[in-house]
């Protein structure tokens, strides 16, 4: 089996709420989605997709997912989609870095595996678990109250798990803490994430000020370096997500003791390729997981639903996704979606979600092996 064709689509996600990071230092109205079609010699076809949290999150831009295709597609076309490690080295090889321009033709091939050994990619990837998995609301209110209401929201459509975004100011972040979890459910997960907002001295104050309510944060700070250097001075669990980005990134993690937690976000590492190997890690030193996609359509967040369901139950605490935020849905209501607050492994062989190409609109680019 050989890969023939390489097809681009761009589209416009928008959010059906404003949202903001940081306590309001970042803005997000609209996503910028790549979607990708690998067809085959054999007539398989495999769907892929890349979108960013905007463009000034973390270093991944939505038109720097499709320049990046371009420049790697003449080294991916002919090569068999099964055989994924030699697509990963040909990109890399193609393209040192840029992993978040990796990650859709990453997708597109394990769909495509998936399809020819009739089997859904879980399994695939040698696990598989069925339990339905918790899907973490995304609760970037810039208020108190705010976030009552956006918490409120979510509970209403069965959610039990929230990554409430904090971050900012000190006094604000700790009163908002406090007031959430004046409010937080028997059962419920609650992640609270400051995506690089405090400095060292912002987290240390915020973090010991509500060491009694024994809650985990995630990013408390710019970089590795900044986790590392207060790791030392609080007693509350940490995950990482930003500053998860390469496989060194995970054993420096794991060795140094930094977090208790890898937040993996499938498009910021490569696709799933490498997270597998985050994963790995990850349990081998005893570490915890949230599997996220970085944002965008159900496409996204069944890849990263995959992902969790190669993890023993026990040691993934959610996965988020971006779905019930936007108000364009590309597949037409196809693929896992919310039940009652969870999202259920497709059976489906390969991805088990492909999107109506009626609603990507024209192409913006296609490769082809030369005749």
């Amino acid at each position: 089996m050989k890969i023939t064709r390489i097809t681009v689509y761009h589209q416009d996600l928008p959010l059906a709420h404003p949202y903001w990071l940081s306590g309001g230092r970042l803005k997000f109205e609209v996503l910028d989605a790549t979607f990708v079609r690998i067809d085959t010699d054999e007539g398989l076809v495999g769907w892929g997709e890349g979108t960013p949290w905007g463009h000034t999150y973390v270093p991944a831009h939505g038109p720097g997912i499709r320049a990046g295709i371009e420049t790697m597609a003449p080294f991916v076309l002919g090569l068999d989609p099964r055989k994924v490690l030699d697509v990963e080295r040909a990109m890399d090889l193609a393209l040192p870095g840029h992993l978040y321009a990796k990650s859709p033709i990453d997708m597109a091939c394990w769909d495509i595996a998936g399809q020819a050994a009739g089997l859904p990619i879980a399994d695939l990837m040698g696990g598989g678990s069925r339990t339905p998995k918790p899907i973490a609301s995304s609760v970037g209110a810039k208020t108190a109250q705010e976030t009552r209401e956006v918490m409120e929201r979510y509970r209403q459509r069965g959610y039990v798990a929230h990554s409430v975004k904090i971050g900012g100011d000190v006094e604000r972040d700790i009163a908002r803490i406090r007031d959430v979890e004046s409010i937080r459910q028997p059962g419920e997960i609650v992640l609270y994430d400051v995506n690089r907002g405090w400095t060292r001295q912002q987290a240390l104050r915020v973090m010991r000020a509500t060491e009694d309510l024994r809650v985990m944060f995630e990013q408390p700070g710019e970089t590795l370096d900044d986790i590392a250097a207060i790791s030392g001075k609080h007693a509350a669990p940490v995950s990482v997500d930003e500053s998860l980005v390469t496989l060194q990134d995970a054993t420096r993690i794991a060795r140094d003791g930094i977090a208790e937690v890898f937040g993996i976000k499938l498009n910021r590492v490569g696709g799933l390729t490498k997270a597998a190997r985050m994963r790995d890690v990850a349990l081998a030193h005893g570490i915890d997981m949230f599997v996220m996609a970085t944002g965008g359509s159900v496409l996204a967040d069944t890849e990263a639903l995959h992902l969790a369901a190669t993890i023993p139950d026990v040691n993934c605490h959610a996965v988020w996704a971006c779905q019930d935020m936007l108000t364009l849905d590309i597949a037409g209501g196809r693929g896992p979606r919310n039940i009652n607050g969870h999202l259920h492994l497709p059976e489906t062989p390969g991805l088990g979600v492909h999107p109506d190409e009626g609603a990507l609109g024209a192409p913006v680019a296609s490769y082809e092996v030369s005749a």
